[in-house]
């Protein structure tokens, strides 16, 4: 997987004649061919990334989410500790890093989002339309996660957090404060008090600690039923919209606007994460709690759920088959290194998900060790770990809401990188299918509608039972159907497009064809492993529960139809495909469903080169965009070469 070995045939411009029809005319490493200038947009219509930092910062913050922080160091500690790393690392060599390779590989040759990257085999469309799907409902449900962490942000700006004690007018009988026990250890009834503390966090008398009350019976004010909606809360509400206006000021001009923002909301989570760590591991407690997270019950590699844990964390801790990352990928120059940053941003993704554990279990360790008690007793996932233990955590420390506030500001940063990919997918794929020019001028407009809509189907998500739909969305709509997205994409790719074309297509565009190892991957391994999810997922299903509450079996149902609504895409689209296709038999109509349509390829014409050059003078109608490499020279067509005068910019 080194850069510089695959790499080294490009390197001498005067070996490019021996590597045949479809190698390109030397591509330099910043993604522009030689007589290009560096600043100038290679693809006028659509616009490019600013430079390759900013795309790396995007995906990176599009791949680094709450997941990471709230999952994978729950994960880790219940399925062996260090034992998990290595199931973890394996699975992101043989899937992660291969499938992450494939979507930008994808999304950057085409220079299209998630749909129109399908005119390499149009009856799989419908694909790209459950990618939008599983998008649709990500960022509905997302940006409510964010509103959350704003609203704890906000409560955090004053000197005594409100769930440090149990003296509020939402709090119960049964509440026992931690700091509470901290000033009876100086008391002579110490002794007798604390053991009653200790009764409940040992499970023998019922005990709810104040930061749980306050998210439960304050922010939420939590409903018993998830059919019962109750009130909309408007601080949740206000936060909501406070979110999405944050999301749509970074992407008002597109990826010129969200890849200045990343150079802020991408770093500055790991200069907090870094912060809480040095305090983290400086607290009494803090070696046990990381030990528990770190050490390695070899026993557990034996279990297949360990492994299925490990492939399932890093498909969906990656964003595979969301669509964003193809979106990403589309908007880089047509011989930028995707291959190098793939590598770059799945190493990335995990290593960020470990550092995350450290900083995680040293508070836990730290608490755990102030209340006598076991680490697996404080040590929670998801909203339960973000917005009850680790607040709670967080509590115990000197000058606590300063930590309260890093620690909301890092979730909300985390949050908004995933969430700007997730709205530009949609407005991406959505702008790429219409293609005129009056909405590539009025895209502003697509992303305040996109924005406007996410809004009002998220206000439901901000009643009283908002939370139970939220972990319904959650556990369904983005859980296996993106493992038959993901699936169906390799196979198309691979067995319909083919996989000598499309390791030519690398070629052509990178300067090297994609490594051995990566060819056996998504021909073989990856297909293999993303069915081994799958297979998982169906024979770990359990009924869907949160905290002591069973979900109804309607409910049940609601998230099964949101999971299908995604995949049912693709027969669907598929079926349509097949009907307005030319053909005498089915075999006919079918054989040319799945054949490239006439204007897949590189986006411009100065990168059709080999198998994609024209045959004829380009035209006003032909769906090319033409750009001549040299815009103050006069230069002359010639049929099948690299420049071209310029034309009319017009869509099939």
């Amino acid at each position: 997987m080194s850069r510089g070995d695959t790499r080294a045939p490009s390197a001498h411009p005067g070996m490019a004649a021996t590597r045949g029809p479809m190698a390109p005319s030397s591509p330099e490493q910043n993604g522009v061919v030689p007589s290009e200038a560096t600043k100038r947009d290679q693809n006028l219509k659509r616009g490019n990334w600013g430079n390759q930092i900013e795309f790396v910062l995007t995906s990176v913050g599009y791949a680094v989410g709450l997941g990471n922080v709230w999952r994978f160091p729950y994960l880790c500690y219940r399925n062996g500790g260090g034992a998990f790393m290595f199931p973890y690392f394996i699975m992101l060599i043989f899937c992660g890093i291969p499938l992450f390779f494939m979507e930008l590989s994808f999304g950057q040759f085409a220079s299209q989002g998630c749909l129109g990257v399908w005119r390499i085999s149009p009856m799989f469309k419908g694909v790209g339309y459950g990618m939008m799907v599983v998008s649709t409902y990500i960022g509905i449900y997302y940006n409510v996660v964010i509103c959350i962490a704003f609203y704890y942000f906000f409560s955090s700006m004053t000197h005594v957090l409100p769930w440090a004690y149990c003296n509020n007018p939402w709090n119960t009988p049964d509440c026992a404060c931690v700091l509470d026990a901290a000033n009876l250890t100086n008391d002579s009834r110490s002794a007798a008090l604390l053991s009653n503390l200790s009764h409940p966090l040992n499970h023998t008398f019922q005990r709810t600690s104040p930061s749980e009350e306050y998210w439960r019976l304050y922010v939420l004010k939590l409903s018993d039923d998830i059919g019962n909606f109750g009130e909309v809360r408007l601080p949740l509400l206000g936060c909501l919209g406070v979110s999405w206006v944050v999301v749509f000021l970074c992407l008002i001009r597109g990826v010129k606007s969200s890849g200045k923002v990343v150079y802020f909301t991408a770093t500055f989570p790991y200069v907090v994460l870094t912060i809480l760590f040095v305090r983290g591991v400086t607290l009494e407690g803090a070696y046990t709690g990381i030990m528990y997270y770190l050490t390695p019950q070899w026993d557990k590699i034996l279990e297949a759920k360990v492994w299925g844990d490990a492939a399932s964390q890093i498909f969906y801790s990656l964003g595979c088959a969301w669509g964003g990352l193809i979106t990403m990928a589309s908007y880089n120059k047509f011989h930028n290194n995707c291959y190098r940053d793939s590598v770059i941003i799945s190493i990335t993704n995990c290593a960020t998900s470990v550092y995350a554990g450290f900083v995680i279990f040293s508070i836990l360790g730290f608490m755990a060790n102030h209340l006598g008690v076991d680490v697996s007793q404080v040590a929670d996932h998801g909203p339960g770990l973000a917005f009850v233990a680790y607040p709670e955590a967080l509590t115990l420390l000197p000058i606590s809401p300063l930590w309260s506030l890093l620690f909301f500001f890092m979730l909300i940063l985390l949050g908004l990188g995933t969430q700007f990919c997730l709205l530009e997918t949609l407005v991406t794929a959505i702008v790429d299918e219409v293609g005129n020019e009056w909405i590539l001028q009025k895209k502003i407009y697509v992303t305040l509608s996109v924005a406007v809509a996410g809004f009002l189907l998220g206000i439901p998500l901000t009643s009283q039972a908002g939370i139970y739909w939220l972990l319904l969305m959650d556990n369904y709509a983005a859980s296996f159907s993106l493992v038959v997205i993901s699936c169906i994409m390799c196979v198309s790719l691979m067995y319909i497009y083919g996989h000598q074309n499309y390791f030519q297509d690398i070629q052509m565009m990178l300067g090297f064809p994609p490594p051995l190892f990566f060819q056996i991957c998504w021909r073989f391994v990856s297909p293999a492993i993303i069915f081994f999810i799958l297979i998982f997922t169906v024979i770990q299903y359990r009924p869907i529960t949160y905290n002591h509450y069973q979900y109804p079996g309607w409910a049940v149902a609601i998230g099964f139809l949101m999971a299908l609504s995604s995949v049912i895409c693709i027969p669907l689209y598929a079926l349509f495909q097949l009907c307005r296709t030319d053909g005498d038999t089915f075999l006919q109509r079918l054989k040319n469903a799945t054949k490239p349509s006439r204007d897949w390829g590189p986006a411009l014409l100065e990168h059709r080169m080999g198998r994609y050059s024209p045959t004829i003078a380009p035209s006003p109608e032909d769906g090319l965009e033409v750009q001549p490499l040299h815009p103050d020279k006069v230069q002359i067509p010639i049929v099948g070469s690299n420049g071209s005068s310029r034309l009319q910019d017009s869509r099939i």
